[in-house]
């Protein structure tokens, strides 16, 4: 039987990739088995109402869409995503008393995003079973990778990681979160680890796609394509990616490096210094920077790609996903984000250590994908198994579906 389920998520936007995207999904996927009752930020109705007319779908019957804000006089400052935190805080606040008002009928509370394991949900006010996540954080970043950018991102990083701490250690609303909280939903095991849970809670990534097809006969003959998406920023490890691509590139001869490429997809405030060090490493022109495509046309670069070289130093990524449902092997670091769902077969997760140590060992996995044509395919096979098996949107719609049957 069909369980009503209040799912609050202050984004979504089902045009949109990342935080956005991840929340439309999740509604749809929770409408896949039970009633749903979403409730979102009065600026994402227009989006949706246009999507669900553009693109007509009988889940849509298991759907409600309910919109809420804070006073315009509580809001005024808050400008795109300066602010968001903070305003994500007092909409949590907010929610409780407009659920309260508008009398709905619901079995179970979800609080789907934001995804962070260190702001509190209030929904356990609402004294109905109630499930937390996925949630989760950034690990605090090693210093090493952060010395080629400006200092200001290493006191950013510590600052965000000493406000973290204090609301782990601290925040009696946190607790209480995490106290009444019936299922945690952990994006991977650091999560646990900070938020020490006594009820029961799963570990599974945050990230899934959609199945955007796959076809496994490579043509060897092609060109050797890494990509790399994201934000130009310190915390998705561009540098890494290109002093990697550099020392692998200038060890190929002549024929060789004609047939390689790197591709680097997304735009961001560190676009010069990063175009800079290609051309110091003397790889500018076999590095294509592309700052914005529809995510339809990324999809296609993922499609003609070989490899998907990623070293980020985040607790998730979406393109993650992404790129395992085309079938491409990834190269990250071993932290608490990829490194935790990618293993030998499907990719290279490469030990966080000394600095120059960690690209020869990026480089290693490079020339190995690019060296045995053979092992690429067997990984590129492997890789989409991995994504059916763990990334693929309908494994997390069967995994709600038994959380909330448990409830």
């Amino acid at each position: 039987m069909m369980k009503n389920i209040l799912a609050t998520a202050y984004a979504i936007n089902p045009y949109k990739g990342s935080e956005d995207g991840m929340g439309w999904n999740f509604v749809m996927q929770i409408a896949r088995f039970n009633k749903v009752i979403a409730i979102t930020r009065e600026n994402n109705k227009e989006h949706i109402e246009k999507y669900m007319s553009e693109n007509p779908n009988e889940l849509y019957e298991n759907i409600q869409f309910r919109y809420f804000d804070l006073p315009y006089w509580m809001r005024f400052w808050k400008k795109g995503g300066r602010g968001a935190m903070l305003y994500y805080v007092m909409w949590q606040r907010g929610i409780v008393q407009f659920i309260k008002k508008q009398n709905i009928n619901f079995d179970i509370a979800h609080n789907l995003n934001f995804h962070n394991d260190w702001t509190p949900s209030f929904l356990y006010k609402l004294k109905k079973p109630m499930v937390w996540g996925p949630v989760g954080h950034h690990p605090m970043i090693p210093k090493q990778y952060l010395a080629p950018y400006a200092k200001k991102y290493l006191l950013i990083d510590r600052l965000t990681w000493l406000i973290k701490k204090y609301f782990w250690k601290l925040s009696f609303s946190l607790k209480s979160t995490v106290k009444y909280a019936d299922h945690i939903l952990c994006m991977n095991h650091s999560v646990p680890d900070v938020l020490s849970p006594k009820t029961k809670y799963s570990v599974t990534p945050s990230v899934a796609t959609q199945d955007f097809g796959w076809n496994d006969a490579e043509d060897l003959d092609d060109k050797f394509t890494l990509i790399s998406a994201g934000r130009l920023v310190p915390l998705k490890g561009f540098d890494l990616t290109i002093q990697a691509f550099a020392n692998f590139y200038h060890q190929l001869n002549k024929f060789e490096q004609e047939k390689c490429q790197l591709l680097i997809v997304g735009s961001g405030p560190e676009e010069q210094l990063l175009k800079d060090l290609a051309v110091k490493l003397k790889v500018e022109n076999q590095i294509n920077f592309i700052n914005w495509i529809e995510r339809d046309e990324l999809m296609k670069k993922f499609k003609t790609s070989s490899a998907f070289l990623f070293p980020s130093h985040e607790g998730a990524g979406m393109v993650v996903a992404e790129a395992l449902s085309f079938g491409l092997p990834v190269i990250c670091l071993d932290n608490e984000g990829p490194g935790q769902f990618i293993n030998s077969e499907c990719g290279f997760a490469v030990k966080q250590q000394e600095y120059n140590k960690t690209i020869v060992e990026l480089t290693n996995a490079i020339q190995m994908l690019h060296q045995h044509p053979e092992k690429r395919i067997e990984m590129s096979i492997a890789a989409r198994q991995r994504f059916e098996l763990m990334f693929h949107w309908d494994r997390r719609g069967e995994q709600l579906k038994n959380i909330y049957s448990e409830l």
